[in-house]
């Protein structure tokens, strides 16, 4: 694919979140294109964190301005707030692939595990 082609599919999306204000995230900018190429560039410079992840971009950028992020995107967005947590101002955060833990066989497996309801850890 072209550098033309790659710009054009390039998107951005700028969250704020401010607990006295709203709930959730907001959009507070949207960009494609040149538009997206600018304000990671801006973000860069200014030591604004910058993750990549393009289906969650995609995803982000077909919302309002000023609108919350949906409920069914807290996690992944939670996930990279948290990501945050380890920025190096000039450093650029890429999607990494989550290592899982390898399965335990079953001589290594604790003798009691507790029951963990998903719906209670989210």
């Amino acid at each position: 694919m072209s550098r033309f082609n790659d710009l054009l599919n390039k998107k951005a999306v700028a969250l704020k979140y401010d607990e006295r204000q709203s709930a959730a995230p907001v959009v507070v900018a949207s960009g494609m294109g040149h538009l997206a190429e600018k304000m990671v560039e801006i973000a860069n410079e200014t030591g604004v964190p910058v993750y990549e992840d393009n289906s969650l971009a995609t995803v982000l950028s077909q919302l309002n301005l000023g609108t919350e992020i949906p409920e069914e995107l807290y996690k992944a967005v939670v996930d990279i707030y948290a990501y945050f947590l380890h920025f190096v101002p000039g450093s650029t955060l890429e999607k990494e692939p989550i290592e899982q833990e390898p399965e335990e066989t079953p001589e290594e497996a604790p003798a009691t595990a507790p029951d963990i309801d998903e719906t209670d850890a989210q």
